[in-house]
């Protein structure tokens, strides 16, 4: 079982998600717990990026947050739980582009936007702390 640290994994998780699934991807190795981080669209993240890092099976791909449901599905329970009177109009932002800037300019005025952030950080650590321990990836918390 290889140890990865936290705070490395959730930088990892932060940027593979801050942009479109498979624009940004990281990996990591099961042999170091080394984290190589590659993009579609930015050159140069990783300067020694192995070759053989998207066919072995020796890496394993960090996921995106959509992957984990961390994405539209977890706003929606957030809303769920706190505006539910704001249901309907939450789910029709995601119909569209520009859903989480629209969601959260509603959550602001609604005085929740801080909320948002500690109930998602908190999904998405249980999700990938669940996610290390069905892949064999011990973390290190610092």
């Amino acid at each position: 079982m290889v140890t990865v640290k936290y705070e490395d994994l959730i930088l990892a998780f932060e940027f593979i998600g801050a942009a479109a699934p498979t624009e940004h991807s990281a990996y990591i190795s099961l042999d170091t717990g080394a984290i190589y981080w590659t993009s579609e669209v930015t050159d140069g993240l990783d300067d020694d990026v192995p070759d053989d890092l998207e066919v072995s099976d020796r890496y394993v791909a960090i996921p995106h947050k959509t992957d984990l449901e961390l994405g539209r599905d977890l706003a929606l329970r957030f809303v769920a739980e706190q505006l539910p009177d704001r249901y309907t109009q939450v789910y029709g932002f995601f119909q569209r582009q520009g859903a989480y800037s629209r969601f959260k300019d509603l959550l602001e005025s609604c005085g929740v936007l801080e909320e948002w952030y500690g109930f998602e950080a908190d999904a998405a650590e249980r999700a990938l702390r669940r996610w290390c321990a069905e892949t064999g990836i011990e973390l290190q918390d610092t």
